[in-house]
């Protein structure tokens, strides 16, 4: 089911099947709801359950490496290269004391580089058995790679707060599509939609349509009833 699938399903609900053009719940307005719900289901279920299902990851595809200086001073260069993802990475959701990044790897799927925190990076040149081994970690939004000498392009699957984000990653299995649209499958589960459905409807929505439309198509918003207007007298 396709978010704009879910968002006309519940406006339709709500408006018992029937809607105008000048409808003041938006489409927009319920989209938003329904991202802001999922995060919040995703990560109650995580806690309760410590599982995550795969119909809520994303793939966002090829993504580019390029190589920059690891100096946090623009005018001191300290001359050791580094490696990190071109764009930034979509906010993900929060689990219990780690990020929701769920793989990290070639551009096969086949190879995985192992996912560390950023503050183990500097004991790595230590380790006798995987210091010359590629590592993935973390500085605010982008992800870097260590021991990525040679290597242009990695993969990315994660659980993302907001997957419209998602759409500035390109897919190659798409002829170069985006990776995600409001016409796309929703990541997320059927029976989680459920869950979804009832919070809005009970929630946000039952405020909203409270409020009358304008039933009218002038533009105003209606009043229970409508004033006729006087006649003169004779």
């Amino acid at each position: 089911m396709t978010l704009n699938e879910i968002a006309y399903n519940l406006l339709n609900l709500v408006r018992g099947g029937r809607s105008n053009h000048d409808e003041h719940i938006s489409l927009d307005q319920i989209k938003f709801n329904v991202r802001y719900y999922r995060a919040m289901f995703i990560r109650r279920d995580y806690a309760k359950n410590g599982f995550v299902s795969r119909h809520v990851e994303q793939d966002l595809g090829c993504i580019k490496l390029i190589k920059v200086d690891a100096s946090k001073c623009c005018n001191l260069p300290i001359n050791c290269a580094v490696y990190r993802t071109e764009k930034t990475i979509p906010k993900t959701i929060r689990r219990n004391f780690e990020e929701s990044v769920t793989h990290v790897g070639d551009v096969t799927g086949l190879g995985t580089i192992p996912f560390v925190e950023s503050n183990a990076i500097q004991w790595i040149p230590y380790d006798k058995y995987t210091k010359d081994k590629m590592k993935a970690y973390m500085i605010e939004d982008y992800l870097y790679v260590y021991n990525a000498d040679g290597l242009e392009y990695i993969n990315v699957k994660g659980i993302f707060e907001n997957p419209k984000e998602v759409e500035k990653f390109s897919d190659c299995k798409d002829n170069g599509g985006n990776c995600y649209s409001d016409d796309y499958d929703y990541p997320i589960p059927l029976d989680m939609i459920n869950l979804i459905n009832q919070g809005i409807l009970n929630g946000e929505l039952t405020l909203l349509s409270s409020s009358m439309s304008d039933t009218y198509n002038d533009r105003m918003q209606d009043v229970q009833t409508r004033q006729q207007p006087s006649k003169k007298q004779n």
